[in-house]
């Protein structure tokens, strides 16, 4: 079963989505409390069905928040990241040297993994 990781931090607390295998899906930005972390991992929870805007397209179409925008960076690795209503940015995945497929499946996975995952406290 998956699991949002809550983890503490010099400059506050983070969490990453874990799948059932021990893959890391996706990791959130640091929050400053824990209060906080956990709206966010509320918030993943709550858009992870988001519909997929694809920037590596050319004229790709522009859609509403909340969304999973995918998109190449530096590198030409292929990433997402999960917007909010708000358009703030909740979670993020790695590069995937295996291009939109691969980024694709991984978004797959936070969609189907997120809803049910279960939340793993530092303090507990």
């Amino acid at each position: 079963m998956a699991k949002f990781q809550i983890n503490a931090t010099k400059t506050g607390f983070n969490f990453y989505l874990v799948a059932g295998n021990g893959q890391t899906i996706a990791t959130s930005q640091t929050y400053k409390t824990l209060a906080s972390c956990k709206n966010g991992i509320a918030s993943v929870m709550a858009n992870a069905s988001a519909a997929v805007e694809d920037q590596t397209k050319e004229g790709f179409e522009t859609i509403k928040n909340p969304k999973y925008e995918l998109y190449a960076d530096k590198k030409g690795e292929i990433r997402f990241r999960l917007k909010a209503r708000n358009g703030q940015v909740i979670c993020s995945s790695e590069g995937y040297a295996g291009g939109v497929k691969a980024a694709l499946n991984g978004i797959s996975s936070v969609a189907k993994n997120a809803p049910e995952a279960k939340v793993v406290d530092p303090e507990e």
